[in-house]
């Protein structure tokens, strides 16, 4: 029976070990966690970016869109390739 004891708590020494000081213990365990977060504000920075610079294209876009309307109703733009048909109101 003595030996059976000795044989069990060397047994969990060696798994406590283990988990504590070996490959993918518990400090290696915290350290990932530590370096998820860090990567997950990374993620949300760059995203929270993306979506300024979405908006800003999108503004710039509709500018654009309100400049050449704007140009071609009040000083008759034509871009190259297309035809100018004036229509005029009956008299």
């Amino acid at each position: 029976m003595k030996w059976v004891s000795i044989l069990l708590l060397v047994l969990l020494a060696a798994l406590q070990y283990r988990l504590w000081f070996g490959k993918n213990s518990i400090p290696d365990y915290l350290a990932m966690q530590e370096e998820v977060e860090h990567q997950r504000q990374q993620n949300n920075n760059l995203r929270q970016r993306n979506n300024l610079l979405k908006a800003d294209i999108d503004d710039l876009k509709i500018g654009m869109e309100a400049i050449e309307e704007r140009a071609r109703h009040e000083l008759g733009l034509i871009k190259k390739g297309e035809t100018f048909y004036r229509i005029l109101p009956a008299e």
